[in-house]
């Protein structure tokens, strides 16, 4: 079920309205949710329902039984529990996700080396939000065995924690020491949060339906014959995909944050204005929180993050970064952007720039100095690149791309995306003035008539473009 469709906009206040004003008590709210997210989730696809509840008692039962061996003195076991559900978890992921791409690889290389191997490969459907709530499930796992929390006993309130239906598909992804415990204390209706969960909502469909759609309508026409068009178009495209993914992705994540505010429920920050940052270091601060701290968290600090050295850091960091790239899907350009971000990243780990920008660009003043200026522009083209690695289907396609760049300078054609760069500069303007508070879509309007006519000509916008329903960009991962 997408969130910019009209099977959504039905359902969400059927929710809404069972949640607050029939299932009363916590536990029947929280079954509400789990039943919900199930519905919510089953609506791609009614299979994709058995690998989540897989997942879901896997974790459960696992730490509870980690739990219970810790407090006996079993610790060794409890371990050995810990590391049999990670794994459960990984191959159930590796298999869905990976199995044909590694297969293929392996293949290619042998077949390169003048060897003749067969292929094989498993006709499975990708589930949607695999990667988000496998993470989230391995979370909770790790927390429950490092003693961060106790194993919870209520599977209803566990099966809510994982099956969330607002951040289920394409996250955030939810600690449990911050998710789990807001779905086993009461939870009362406020006023003022459901308003901030709407306006959150509405700021959400307009990152994706007015700018994101209208950007992939220019990036996916010249992508699919990018070789006849000019290097400014093709440098225009890759500014535009930039946008399409930023608004398509944050544009979820505002909608599953709003969506939690009504029912009652906080979820983290995932995107925090990237394309102000003024540094790589500074962009992955602000770009997928949620997922750049699950691996710092996970996997950089457990291999020893910066403790041993320049170098055992650069390692670390280069680990991280290629298993970012790997997680986002099974393509060698993926990884290949992974790669790129761990490069320019590694000077800022050699040269100690990582944590040169823990405040947010200009916050003396409205505008940025000279200094700034120059500090985004060229992390965002730096930024960019990596956009154009990341789109192709390709490393072959992206050498072409890159190459029609540098040759295709004398081809003149009139310039496509107006209409997006207008809604770009509509969305940047609003984002740069609202940077420093926590709402982004502020309107700092007294009169309540003017303020709601612009909260309207954006619910306008949002019905205008509603015919196009593009899915979201991170449901395949």
């Amino acid at each position: 079920m997408l969130f910019n469709s009209i099977e959504f906009l039905i359902f969400l206040p059927i929710v809404f309205f069972l949640y607050w004003f029939v299932f009363k008590t916590l536990r029947l709210q929280n079954l509400l949710v789990v039943v919900a997210s199930y519905v919510f989730y089953g609506w791609w696809d009614y299979r994709f329902l058995i690998l989540i509840a897989f997942t879901t008692l896997c974790s459960f039962f696992s730490a509870l039984l980690v739990g219970k061996l810790k407090k006996d003195g079993n610790p060794e076991v409890g371990k050995f529990l810990t590391i049999c559900n990670i794994v459960i978890n990984l191959v159930i992921l590796g298999v869905f996700k990976y199995f044909n791409f590694f297969t293929d690889s392996f293949i290619h290389m042998f077949n390169c080396l003048g060897w003749t191997v067969h292929p094989i490969t498993l006709k499975l459907i990708l589930p949607v939000g695999i990667s988000f709530y496998t993470f989230q499930a391995l979370s909770y796992t790790i927390d429950v065995y490092r003693g961060k929390l106790a194993a919870t006993r209520d599977i209803v309130s566990f099966f809510a924690f994982i099956s969330f239906f607002p951040q289920l598909v394409a996250g955030p992804i939810e600690r449990a020491t911050s998710l789990l415990p807001q779905f086993q204390k009461n939870r009362c209706f406020d006023y003022a949060t459901a308003v901030e969960g709407m306006r959150q909502i509405l700021w959400g469909l307009f990152k994706k339906m007015v700018v994101a759609d209208n950007c992939a309508d220019v990036v996916d026409s010249v992508w699919q014959n990018f070789s006849q068009h000019s290097s400014l178009t093709l440098v225009i495209t890759a500014f535009l995909f930039a946008f399409q993914i930023y608004g398509d992705f944050s544009g979820y994540s505002d909608i599953a944050i709003g969506t939690g505010k009504l029912f009652g429920i906080r979820l983290m920050r995932n995107f925090n204005l990237p394309y102000f940052s003024r540094s790589v270091a500074e962009f992955w601060k602000r770009w997928h929180i949620s997922l750049n701290t699950w691996f710092v968290d996970y996997v950089y600090i457990p291999l020893g993050g910066s403790r041993g050295g320049k170098w055992k850091a650069v390692r670390n960091t280069f680990v991280i970064f290629i298993l970012s790239g790997l997680w986002h899907g099974a393509n060698w350009t993926y990884v290949t952007w992974g790669v790129y971000h761990a490069a320019l990243f590694i000077p800022l780990v050699l040269l100690g720039g990582k944590r040169k920008f823990d405040n947010i660009v200009a916050c003396d003043s409205f505008f940025p100095n000279i200094n700034e200026v120059g500090q985004m522009l060229l992390t965002f083209v730096l930024v960019v690149f990596g956009w154009i690695i990341f789109r192709s289907n390709s490393l072959v396609e992206f050498v072409d791309y890159f190459t029609c760049i540098i040759n295709n300078v004398s081809v003149s054609e009139e310039l496509l995306g107006e209409k997006a760069i207008f809604f770009i500069g509509l969305l940047l303007l609003i984002e740069w003035h609202n940077r420093k508070r926590d709402q982004v879509f502020f309107l700092p309007i007294k009169n309540i008539v003017l303020r709601w006519s612009v909260y309207l000509i954006f619910v306008f916008l949002c019905i205008a473009e509603a015919g196009k329903q593009v899915q979201f960009i991170y449901f395949q991962f």
